[in-house]
């Protein structure tokens, strides 16, 4: 029985890490063509980083492309057409910072650029209290309620280039993590444990 336990969460582990991106992930293949036009496809064109990142957090996971790579970088987020190795960027705006949080119970995985189309949580569809306070001026930055996403992530945009504290709060259990919104900075937060 132990030994079947082990192999579920092996699977388990596997299948939560292999759709997040680490620092080392370069962002996608590096030929192709690189003029956005690919992005109507994917109902995105016109949209900005913000409204493509929106978007694309709030698509139901069973609606998430297959072949849309979409890694959410400090400066930009990276789109790519895997079938046809298509690529574009789109500028993060100045000042601006994203931030997707995945906080958990008993399954997490390693993440360092949020992949809005395959990054899971374990949290689906759950009520948080969440409290960011930038730390050099103890201004409190969100105070309030949000809720997890179909994929497991809620996310904030923040000013860019501060520390702060967050914390969360779920079902009677609470997490911290200092954060950082600098230009080498995670964009993914997943080693929240709720306890």
């Amino acid at each position: 029985m132990r030994r079947m336990t082990a192999l579920v969460l092996a699977a388990l582990a596997t299948m939560f890490a292999a759709g997040c991106s680490s620092a080392d992930d370069n962002g996608g293949p590096a030929a192709g063509p690189a003029d956005g036009s690919f992005l109507a496809a994917y109902g995105l064109s016109g949209l900005d980083a913000r409204g493509a990142i929106d978007r694309l957090e709030r698509t139901p996971v069973a609606d998430r492309s297959k072949v849309l790579k979409a890694s959410v970088r400090p400066d930009q987020l990276q789109l790519t057409d895997t079938r046809t190795g298509a690529t574009t960027a789109l500028e993060i705006p100045a000042g601006l910072f994203y931030l997707s949080v995945a906080p958990y119970v008993d399954q997490t995985h390693e993440c360092f650029f949020h992949s809005l189309t395959t990054c899971r949580g374990e949290l689906t569809g759950q009520d948080l209290q969440v409290r960011i306070t930038d730390t050099a001026t103890g201004k409190v930055l969100v105070d309030g309620a949000a809720k997890t996403y179909e994929n497991g992530f809620t996310g904030f945009w923040l000013p860019s280039g501060i520390t702060a504290k967050l914390q969360v709060t779920h079902d009677g259990r609470t997490a911290t993590a200092d954060i950082a919104t600098t230009a080498d900075a995670p964009t993914c937060l997943t080693t929240l444990r709720l306890t």
